[in-house]
């Protein structure tokens, strides 16, 4: 297969220099964490350039590395960011198959060069299931028979790229969004000042929907975005991750009273872990981080059954909140055969997501704690159902009719240090002793994830806010502030 490799500028950036402190001043242990720092640098940059460029030409919204940079890659968690721009890398492509990809050819993988002793660092395209980083020390020539055959299963080449007027009829049809009656002029100002610094300095919004009575009242997006562009999910990922239970519990595949699965016995007490408790971030157990970092499986290549089934229990479940992205991926693994039955894709068209990419590990575990792709019209599309209480247009019903109130309700332990309270995979605006945010109505509720992606429902207004971003670290959008101020400005 004849490839074209699009080379990084600094490629000739020294690999062997793993920090600014001379070699000599570091110990053992330090000159370990700066080397394994660097591959997960590695690993995060080739993952984001893969996903957010082979992902947005699926759909006919194309991004280039450029952007991925100015946006992706710029202002994320340290140690990572002081190193992860200048790492030198390589997009991969096919040949261009006419009416199939790209002028360019369709994305096969992307490489990131961090050290001159150990392979680059791989993620690989599977069309319609996204990018997948591979283990440390991957050689692409050297891949195990079980990752060949996934490779044949889930093939690289992706479906015929869309046309966007296509997708808008098709939008259209489905009626989740309904952009023939706009009203810019009314709320232009107050949703516009999403874009500026007034809900929080260093915050970068890429795009800004609201709806009302689901027709699309505002519009807005940064350069180089649009409605269809998707971008990571981050956990806004886990309320995606909850609806899909609601789906497999509509479909008589899930009940979240059973067992989450987790132990090695009914004498091991972590069987007595529910879907339940693992939904609402009550199972109990250990998490050695605040937030529970779980960087080894986002970019280091490690799978789900390695970072997050094992961890031990320090409270009794359904005692105790901590927010835990492995939480989330235990949560799921008990429909995971369902929604490979189903397929995924499948299941988020339903629904009304069409730009949606479910990644997995590089083993096929889907990790919808964090790593889903969709755009701002896919999340909009989720909210409406969620106004609907899940019934489709079509007068299908994707979830029980009392989902919406199970995912919404705080019930169970709550966070600390927080007006938010917690539901079942979606935060929400009031907490079991009541709401703090005024000018906001008792049954909103919201998706949030990392670097200010947001979905905002508010049932007794029928108002959707889809706010998208690329926070730089240490900044946050105030979603609660913008929701109060929308919601002013529609009356």
């Amino acid at each position: 297969m004849k490839t074209m490799l699009i080379a990084a500028a600094g490629a000739a950036l020294a690999l062997t220099s793993f920090s600014a402190a001379p070699a000599a001043a570091q110990s053992a242990q330090e000159r370990l964490d700066a080397r394994y720092d660097r591959a997960l640098a590695a690993g995060y940059k080739a993952l984001m350039l893969c996903s957010g460029i082979a992902n947005s030409e699926r759909v006919g919204s194309g991004r280039t590395p450029e952007q991925i940079h100015e946006w992706e890659l710029t202002g994320i968690q340290a140690p990572l960011d002081d190193i992860i721009r200048d790492l030198p890398y390589k997009i991969v492509r096919g040949e261009p198959i006419e009416f199939q990809s790209p002028k360019a050819g369709f994305v096969r993988h992307v490489e990131v060069t961090w050290a001159e002793d150990m392979p680059p660092r791989i993620a690989e395209y599977r069309g319609r299931n996204g990018c997948a980083v591979l283990p440390m020390g991957t050689n692409l020539g050297n891949l195990t028979d079980k990752t060949i055959q996934m490779r044949l299963q889930s093939p690289v080449l992706p479906p015929p790229i869309v046309e966007s007027s296509e997708r808008l009829s098709v939008a259209l049809r489905d009626k989740t969004m309904d952009i023939i009656e706009r009203d810019h002029a009314r709320f232009q100002k107050t949703a516009q000042l999403a874009f500026s610094d007034k809900y929080g300095a260093g915050s970068r919004t890429t795009a800004v929907l609201i709806s009302q009575n689901k027709r699309v009242r505002f519009e807005g997006f940064a350069d180089g975005y649009s409605r269809n562009t998707p971008q990571r999910t981050w956990s806004v990922a886990k309320s995606i991750a909850a609806t899909f239970i609601g789906m497999a519990v509509m479909d008589g595949a899930a009940d979240v009273a059973q067992s989450a699965g987790l132990g090695e016995g009914e004498d091991d007490p972590r069987s007595a872990i529910t879907i339940d408790h693992a939904l609402r971030m009550a199972t109990g157990r250990y998490s050695d981080t605040a937030g529970n970092r779980t960087d080894p499986l986002y970019w280091g290549g490690t799978t789900v059954d390695e970072r997050a089934r094992n961890w031990p229990i320090v409270h009794n479940p359904g005692t105790v909140f901590r927010y835990a992205n492995n939480d989330t991926l235990v949560a799921i693994e008990p429909i995971q055969k369902w929604i490979d039955d189903k397929e995924p894709e499948e299941l988020a068209e339903q629904l009304g997501m069409f730009d949606t990419s479910i990644e997995r590990d590089w083993q096929g575990n889907y990790v919808l704690s964090s790593q889903v792709w969709a755009s701002g019209a896919d999340l909009m599309s989720l909210g409406h159902l969620y106004l609907d209480k899940g019934k489709h247009w079509t007068g299908d019903q994707r979830f029980p009719e009392n989902w919406r109130e199970y995912v919404s309700t705080p019930s169970g332990p709550q966070p600390d240090g927080t007006d938010w309270g917690y539901g079942a995979g979606w935060w929400t605006f009031r907490r079991p002793e009541g709401n703090a945010f005024e000018g906001i109505p008792d049954d909103a509720f919201a998706a949030r994830g990392n670097r200010g992606q947001n979905v905002v429902v508010v049932p007794s207004r029928n108002v959707v806010i889809v706010r998208r971003g690329e926070d730089m670290v240490g900044t946050r959008f105030d979603i609660a502030a913008f929701t109060r101020d929308v919601l002013a400005a529609l009356d």
